[in-house]
């Protein structure tokens, strides 16, 4: 989705619009999903952050500033979340569920086991962003660059790095 359209639905959430938050979201659920389950590797904790960055969409549309980065601005969110949320699980993993419970969990549309989690696993941190910024948020290379802080060489490059490690263990699926 474009970010002059973002925009518009930002500033019209900020003002109170739920017909525009009903839009915003129905047109970025899916890449936000993406992007937490990147970072969390479960189906269930993906959804509940994706809900609790569009909590805080709402309530904090009004601190965007139109104009800039709209898709960089929300996916800061939904990231500082899941961030949060590793950190927070880490201290807490002594009480969590033992490992052979979340083997035999269902996790989709990225099920444990699946083609897609084993290719994204053979990524690096870096490289699954750019591959999913790219692919499932429809960036182009420069605004990665820009997003990530790197120069648009660094990002192609490890953009076609990933491809190629992509599609090496692609034969192992």
């Amino acid at each position: 989705m474009a970010n002059r359209k973002l925009d518009g639905l930002l500033e019209l959430i900020a003002k109170g619009d739920n017909n525009a938050f009903s839009e915003f979201y129905e047109q970025t659920i899916k890449g936000v999903y993406v992007f937490a389950y990147s970072y969390l590797k479960e189906k269930t904790l993906a959804e509940d952050i994706a809900h609790d960055a569009y909590v805080q969409i709402k309530l904090k549309a009004h601190t965007y500033k139109v104009g800039t980065n709209a898709q960089a601005w929300f996916l800061q969110i939904v990231k500082n979340l899941c961030l949060d949320e590793l950190r927070k699980k880490s201290r807490t993993e002594k009480n969590i569920a033992s490992e052979s419970e979340f083997q035999n969990a269902s996790y989709s549309p990225f099920e444990q086991g699946s083609a897609m989690e084993f290719l994204l696993s053979k990524l690096t941190e870096e490289e699954r962003n750019i591959v999913i910024m790219h692919i499932y948020w429809g960036y182009k290379h420069k605004e990665i660059a820009h997003q990530l802080n790197l120069p648009l060489g660094t990002v192609l490059w490890r953009y076609n790095i990933a491809l190629k490690k992509l599609k090496s263990y692609k034969e192992e699926i």
